[in-house]
């Protein structure tokens, strides 16, 4: 039990130090902020635990992959890359959106190595990661998952449901799809918009597996991600993370229009400093 509290408090900690460098970079550029500290303890956990990932060798043929399909959540993709080891957070920091930079307001994996695929135009994650997983069937690869992160407001594209029919049909079991359910899009809540209704059941409805948790619990999280089937399994999984969009800094959450933003240097500082007493204070008699 001590131990598991140990990882779980270690996880957190890395997820503060994930939503700071986010605010650092929301001082200096428009970011996509709402919805990357929704899921930055997802995220957390995925890269700084669960993925089998190689950082000198990010193309070795037993890894596990990684698409962004909300590829506006860059930045908590590129820090949390940073924390492994791929880069410099203050790599991300200073060169964001600059002139042949790495680190640009969606996914490309043209200009960084330590991407699989380019991602942005919403709905097509899920398709590429479910021909990712069905190529790694048909090479018998019996050792790697494909993880793929939605949002929710994406699960309006008919592009994703195809997959998930595909997904299943195909049996791929190698296949993880996440979704950052933070009930919020750019133009305001979801249930306002195009009501989704249950989208664990669709996904039962269509066969798969699906595991639903507390996305900004870390130890739900971690739960969940060392429950999953092997990856020779034959039914695909759906990570359903109920979130909330801008966790961490309170006058965001479930605010629409922090789905992007912007902080001053006080705003930023102050909302750093609450977050890093809230954890210390959290964790204060636990040695």
């Amino acid at each position: 039990m001590e131990s598991n509290k140990a990882l779980i408090k270690e996880l957190e900690k890395k997820a503060c130090q994930t939503r700071e460098y986010l605010l650092r970079l929301s001082t200096k550029e428009v970011i996509h902020l709402g919805g990357d500290l929704s899921i930055a303890d997802i995220m957390t956990a995925l890269w700084q635990y669960k993925m089998n990932y190689h950082v000198e060798t990010p193309k070795m043929e037993d890894r596990d992959r990684f698409v962004l399909s909300k590829g506006h959540a860059s930045a908590v993709l590129s820090f949390n890359q940073a924390l492994r080891g791929c880069f410099s957070a203050e790599d991300v920091i200073n060169t964001y959106v600059k002139d042949k930079s790495m680190f640009a307001m969606h996914t490309c994996d043209l200009i960084n190595p330590y991407i699989e695929v380019s991602t942005g135009s919403l709905g097509h994650g899920m398709p590429i990661a479910c021909g990712i997983a069905m190529g790694l069937k048909l090479r018998n690869n019996q050792h790697s998952r494909v993880y793929t992160i939605m949002g929710d407001g994406e699960q309006s594209e008919g592009s994703i449901w195809e997959a998930v029919l595909n997904a299943k049909k195909y049996k791929l079991g190698n296949l993880i799809g996440i979704i950052d359910h933070n009930k919020l899009e750019a133009d305001g809540f979801i249930d306002d918009l195009t009501s989704l209704s249950n989208i664990g059941d669709k996904y039962r409805a269509f066969g798969w597996n699906v595991i639903e948790i507390d996305g900004n619990c870390m130890e739900e999280i971690v739960v969940a991600l060392d429950s999953l089937p092997e990856p020779t399994s034959e039914i695909p999984t759906l990570i359903l993370g109920n979130t909330i969009k801008g966790k961490g800094v309170d006058y965001m959450e479930n605010q629409p229009k922090w789905h992007t933003g912007k902080l001053s240097q006080e705003e930023c500082d102050e909302a750093i400093t609450r977050m890093w007493s809230e954890f210390y204070d959290k964790y204060r008699n636990f040695i």
